[in-house]
């Protein structure tokens, strides 16, 4: 009788612990989109930006984000075993790619200037840049 009630027990113990296993890696990431609107609430929050300016903020962020994304990934780095010309080129669609980006950031910067101040945008430049900070290392630390 003893050996069973140890048995039921056993079995009741890996089937709670098994439950608590897979509710953990049934977690679901973010979609692009979603992530870039947790950011712009973020950065709305910690702003402490009216309602109003808040909605049109995080509507341009999402926005800005969606028109990043629509260039595509970045060029990669050059390797050592290509040519002198295949690394021109590479170099070349690294730029171009980089002021693609630019351009875009200037446009935003312009739509920014009809709601924010000159500071408040600076501020969103700084706390986006802490943001994709913590980002980067979080995804390090992931891929080892």
């Amino acid at each position: 009788m003893k050996n069973i009630i140890r048995l039921l027990l056993l079995a009741v113990a890996l089937t709670a612990f098994s439950g608590a296993v897979s509710a953990q890696s049934s977690k679901q990431r973010l979609s692009r989109e979603q992530l870039a609107e947790v950011q712009a609430k973020h950065i709305a929050k910690e702003m402490a930006m009216d309602e109003a300016t808040s909605q049109c903020f995080i509507e341009t962020f999402c926005q800005f984000q969606r028109d990043i994304w629509a260039l595509g990934p970045r060029p990669k780095k050059t390797h050592s075993q290509m040519t002198d010309e295949e690394t021109g080129q590479m170099l070349k669609a690294r730029f171009a790619h980089s002021r693609k980006i630019l351009d875009l950031r200037q446009k935003y910067y312009g739509i920014y200037s009809e709601f924010l101040t000159q500071k408040q945008i600076q501020r969103v430049y700084e706390l986006e840049r802490q943001m994709m900070g913590r980002l980067s290392k979080r995804s390090k630390r992931t891929n080892r």
